[in-house]
């Protein structure tokens, strides 16, 4: 069987990013998701269509059909008072390079990179951390099988590797 749209594809991978190891999902923890759900970035999922269990695959995913490219506008200044705790700054999360976990006004989480600490206010970076990156990756197609009904009706693998319910 073949890797297409509403088959559970089991992979292994190691990405890498300008040469540098980024991280690795091998034959004891690998990757299962449902193909066609938006789970995984379209440039990885794309090139894995057609694909067979023992196929390995060496693949270049850019920007564009990553994580996007860099937005200018999702690098802002926040005043210290966002960080308050009970009328405290904490200051001690506001280490340039932490990483801050905060909400939009949404209530939608959000993951922001401290790029600047000022007196008043600090500069954070919410861009995905992979935007921008040329990703690359190698691997091999562990196991390929059809989705069961409910995963596709659910949006995701279920049993092992992915939700139990």
């Amino acid at each position: 069987m073949k890797i297409d749209l509403d088959t559970v594809a089991t992979v292994t991978y190691t990405l890498s990013i300008d040469g540098e190891h980024v991280e690795t999902a091998d034959k004891s923890n690998p990757l299962v998701f449902l193909v066609g759900a938006d789970a995984m970035i379209p440039g990885f999922e794309g090139q894995l269509i057609g694909k067979s269990i023992g196929d390995s695959y060496d693949i270049s995913v850019e920007p564009e059909d990553g994580y996007g490219e860099t937005d200018p506008e999702a690098i802002i200044d926040l005043g210290k008072e966002a960080f308050m705790i009970d009328g405290i700054v904490q200051e001690e999360l506001l280490v340039i390079g932490n990483i801050i976990n905060m909400k939009d006004q949404h209530g939608h989480p959000l993951e922001g990179l401290i790029l600047e600490v000022n007196e008043d206010s600090v500069k954070l970076d919410f861009n995905h951390q992979l935007a921008g990156k040329t990703l690359h990756f190698t691997g091999e197609v562990v196991d390929v099988r059809p989705a069961t009904e409910d995963e596709i009706s659910h949006g995701h693998v279920h049993g092992p590797g992915g939700v139990q319910h």
